[in-house]
């Protein structure tokens, strides 16, 4: 049963050239995107409970310097905002909200990069393993007139034909899984963003805050 099934999926990848390649080259590329973001994902992943609270001291401390210090500290994405928060702290508290917004706004584009690939294989190729199966189909039937063989042989088409579909399966499934789990993954840090927002804001509104050095 495995040798049958290879030796159908070896036909439809040399046969079906106009299908396999274009579903061969998405799933390269989930692959490629999958292990390039859980790299980059990792190598940025903080847990920031302790953070901000030692963040919180600094500010509440009034000293920008040692917070400036924790946020460098801690690397990162995250420590990439937040440091740029508490520069904005000193130099643009009048806007500073704006500004930090721009500030998470960039970085977010950082983490959602390559992302969008995911989800643009994961809907468009279902369509390309069935396009290999309507063609595998017409095939056969076309054979089948010419040849004028029986229901066998229409069976042997079809089943060869769906390969082309089950492909495409396999590839969007693993795509949207992939895309999913990176854009909850995204959302993680952009929850992280918020906290730190909120916790920048408190130190923006009334008091003068200590300049960084």
């Amino acid at each position: 049963m495995d040798s049958k099934f290879l030796d159908y999926f070896f036909q439809f990848f040399v046969h079906d050239w106009f299908a396999s390649i274009p579903i061969f080259i998405c799933s390269v590329l989930t692959i490629g995107v999958a292990i390039e973001r859980y790299l980059y994902f990792q190598k940025n992943s903080r847990d920031v409970r302790a953070f901000l609270y030692q963040l919180q001291r600094d500010l509440e401390s009034d000293n920008l310097q040692k917070a400036q210090a924790t946020c460098s500290r801690l690397g990162g994405v995250i420590g990439e905002v937040a440091e740029e928060g508490v520069r904005l702290i000193a130099d643009q508290k009048q806007d500073f909200s704006g500004a930090f917004d721009i500030t998470v706004a960039l970085v977010t584009r950082k983490l959602e990069k390559h992302i969008s690939i995911l989800g643009t294989i994961g809907a468009t190729c279902p369509f390309l393993g069935l396009f290999g199966t309507v063609v595998g189909v017409i095939f056969t039937l076309d054979e089948l007139g010419a040849s004028g063989g029986g229901t066998p042989t229409v069976v042997l088409g079809v089943a060869k034909a769906l390969v082309a579909t089950g492909y495409g399966l396999i590839v969007a499934i693993c795509a949207v899984i992939l895309n999913n789990w990176y854009s909850n993954w995204v959302k993680n840090f952009s929850d992280d963003f918020h906290l730190l927002k909120f916790l920048f804001l408190r130190f923006v509104g009334g008091e003068t805050v200590g300049h960084a050095r």
